[in-house]
């Protein structure tokens, strides 16, 4: 990767800079820039979560399937990730695997509806 202008600068620049190229839908751009954030600060889900988005926009599903399942290791319950790996992972043909996911991503956000007679 070529160091740019939009690679330099402090965590808080760069984070600024990778939301304003995910919001301008240059998401190759905003996941060069958020995947140096992440290898600085690993532990922080925000960046991680915005770096999976980019990475599905940009239809790096893989990628995008490995970072959320690293969101989802650290942090089980976090809904979002749960929902964005659910779609992620149907989006690759595996809606088994998918149906999972967007199942506890339900569960979680209280949107959840049992399924069966009453």
């Amino acid at each position: 990767m070529s160091d740019t202008y939009y690679e330099f600068g402090t965590a808080a620049e760069r984070w600024d800079r990778a939301q304003f190229f995910f919001g301008s839908k240059e998401y190759t751009i905003a996941a060069r820039i958020l995947g140096g954030l992440v290898e600085e600060v690993p532990e922080q889900v925000a960046p991680r979560l915005l770096l999976a988005r980019a990475y599905y926009h940009s239809a790096r599903l893989g990628r995008a399937e490995s970072e959320l399942r690293e969101v989802l290791e650290r942090d089980p319950v976090e809904q979002y990730a749960r929902l964005m790996l659910g779609r992620t992972l149907e989006r690759q043909g595996r809606q088994v695997e998918a149906d999972t996911h967007l199942r506890m991503a339900a569960a979680l956000s209280g949107d959840f509806t049992p399924t069966g007679s009453a």
